[in-house]
């Protein structure tokens, strides 16, 4: 039996532009989770990628094989290069893990799913398009909801204030981890650790 592979894509949008923003925090978790490593651009879909192991498996042995993306698209067609990476690699839907800003959630909070609704995210919806299935890992990284009336298309693409910074830190490694965690333990499990802190 050949060894399972795992899809990591962080949403957001190309360029410095946006590099700080609410929208691109999925990308931040997959910097994250790389660490060191270099990412390369794939010839296969649009995105940059880097192929590492996650965890340790049983006896020390290192973890899974993981591939860890970023697309180069805008938000809003994220899907082809998540396809086109999954095909190439050889990744069943259920071992993909799309980490993604989410406005109903507190800053600062974590919830992780598989399946459901986009909650009106172009980035989620446009995935779930182009996999044919909505049957894949969200983690869900809170930004919160706008201030007053500002429109939340308008919000998104703003920075992080200087007193959100510490929150945001503290996300971003716990995003991390709960994305090894699903990969390592299982999903019920990485639930029960990531969605029970304050």
């Amino acid at each position: 039996m050949s060894e399972q592979t795992w899809l990591v894509v962080g949403l957001g949008n190309p360029g410095p532009r946006y590099a700080g923003t609410r929208h691109n925090i999925g990308q931040v978790v997959v910097d994250q989770l790389a660490g060191t490593e270099r990412f390369r651009s794939s010839s296969r879909a649009q995105a940059v990628v880097c192929e590492t192991r996650l965890g340790t498996a049983p006896g020390g042995a290192p973890g899974p094989r993981v591939v860890l993306a970023k697309p180069t698209t805008y938000m809003n067609v994220s899907g082809a290069p998540v396809a086109g990476l999954a095909r190439y690699f050889g990744v069943d839907v259920e071992q993909v893990v799309v980490v993604h800003d989410e406005l109903d959630i507190d800053l600062g909070r974590l919830k992780l799913k598989r399946g459901g609704g986009e909650g009106g995210h172009n980035g989620l919806r446009s995935v779930s398009q182009s996999l044919g299935s909505k049957d894949y890992v969200r983690v869900r990284c809170g930004i919160g909801r706008p201030p007053g009336r500002q429109d939340p298309a308008d919000y998104v693409l703003t920075g992080f204030a200087k007193r959100e910074q510490p929150e945001v830190e503290l996300l971003v490694v716990d995003a991390a981890d709960a994305v090894e965690a699903v990969i390592t333990e299982g999903l019920e499990a990485a639930q029960l650790r990531f969605h029970t802190r304050a």
